[in-house]
């Protein structure tokens, strides 16, 4: 089969997978060393998927070969698509043929399981191995690790990867039990497990004070890193009975556990020759939306998942406004803030004030009491922060004693869709 073929098949089969951002990789390139590549990514160009995704990154299995039968993967042993695989060989003269023409910035390589764990992730670990020591390339790489790999492979990866990923699948063990029955709950924790520790172990190796060279004693090398930029991992949305407080509590539960860079939240795509066990339609691409706001306001609002989800829809977030909204509109009792005395915590609260902004009012205030005025040239949406905010000039009144009539307001009104097929976004 000739490379492009293959290259068509193998980048389709990896789009659906979301954990690809190259963000928290450190700075590197290659002017030095007389190799290649770097991962400052000025004057790289992006590519875009044809379902509209932008990707600077050359995304793609090494196989969609499949020795497991999970039933929400189109990858899967039983499914009826074209199979493909690169040789070794093939995967790096691609990635530096796309980066030399300045189309990738970086590489992300996944795979189907072929003859067993260990047989896929070495080859996946040779990519990497001789773009790094054979090519000098210092440009980014993810490598989608398999959990039920050896430590040993595992390790070899975190040498030569900017960023690991092991997917958690499905958000709860029995979603887990009963679509990929190959896979374990333990085994995918075990393995998260151990690239936390080897990761943390490199940072406090290399924040030991260095050994200097004298007459007596050799410099000491610094340890080498381990997936600098961390590790993270995917949840499908929507192919389980699982609700967006189980999705949240276990993206909680991974953060904390094994500090996580993020999780991403991927919804479900029916697929050909499907199990009946799984849903006709796709989830709403919305609550895949809510979720990310979700997951922002427990990372850097300090927001808990019960107050998030604390709805009556059975644990589900509403899809017609945002996580932080449907907060301030159950609890009218905290509002309004008033802008110019509330401790940051409070104001982080305040629909319509981001991170950015709030430290904006701190360091405004200090000048003198803030107006409407002076909110309105940080440029934040003031007809969603009016509402829940007390300035000098400005008083919500008896606004939130109606909360419903309050939401009507400021939720988005349905909208008809095209029947020709028109963007709602336009």
């Amino acid at each position: 089969m000739e490379t492009l073929r293959k290259l068509e098949i193998l980048a389709d089969a990896a789009k659906y997978d979301a954990s690809c951002a190259s963000s928290g990789a450190g700075k590197r390139d290659s002017k030095k060393s007389g190799g290649i590549g770097s991962t400052e990514g000025s004057g790289i160009c992006h590519s875009y998927t044809p379902d509209g995704r932008c990707v600077s990154l050359l995304k793609i299995l090494l196989t969609n070969f499949c020795i497991y039968d999970c039933a929400y993967c189109v990858n899967r042993v039983s499914s009826n698509v074209p199979r493909a695989r690169f040789r070794v060989a093939e995967v790096v003269a691609l990635t530096l043929d796309f980066y030399k023409r300045n189309y990738i910035e970086g590489l992300f390589l996944s795979s189907g399981i072929i003859r067993s764990a260990d047989y896929t992730m070495e080859h996946m670990v040779e990519v990497a191995r001789q773009l790094r020591e054979e090519h000098r390339y210092a440009g980014y790489i993810h490598l989608k690790t398999i959990p039920e790999a050896s430590p040993e492979l595992l390790a070899a990866a975190g040498k030569y990867a900017d960023r690991l990923s092991i997917n958690v699948e499905l958000p709860t063990e029995a979603g887990l039990a009963a679509f990929a029955p190959e896979k374990t709950m333990p085994t995918i924790r075990g393995a998260m497990g151990e690239l936390r520790w080897r990761i943390e172990e490199s940072k406090e190796e290399r924040a030991r004070p260095s050994v200097v060279a004298t007459p007596h004693r050799s410099a000491q090398k610094r340890a080498p890193k381990f997936a600098p930029a961390g590790q993270s991992t995917q949840m499908i949305v929507g192919a389980d009975g699982a609700s967006d407080r189980d999705i949240l509590t276990t993206s909680d539960q991974l953060y904390g556990n094994y500090h996580m860079r993020r999780v991403y939240y991927s919804a479900f795509s029916p697929i050909p020759d499907a199990s009946k066990a799984l849903p006709l339609q796709p989830p709403p691409l919305q609550r895949e939306h809510r979720l990310y706001q979700a997951d922002w306001l427990l990372r850097f609002y300090g927001y808990g998942i019960e107050e998030i989800t604390d709805t009556t829809q059975d644990g589900m977030l509403d899809l017609d406004i945002d996580p932080k909204m449907a907060w301030a509109l159950r609890h009218p009792e905290q509002f309004p803030v008033d802008l110019n005395l509330a401790p940051k915590e409070l104001l982080l609260r305040v629909p319509g004030l981001g991170v950015r902004n709030v430290k904006r009012v701190l360091m405004a205030r200090r000048h003198g009491r803030l107006r409407v005025a002076d909110v309105a040239r940080l440029r934040a949406p003031m007809r969603k922060l009016l509402p829940f905010v007390q300035l000098l000039d400005h008083h919500p009144h008896r606004r939130l004693d109606d909360p419903a009539s309050l939401r009507a307001s400021l939720a988005p009104p349905p909208r008809q869709g095209s029947l020709f097929g028109e963007s709602l976004a336009s």
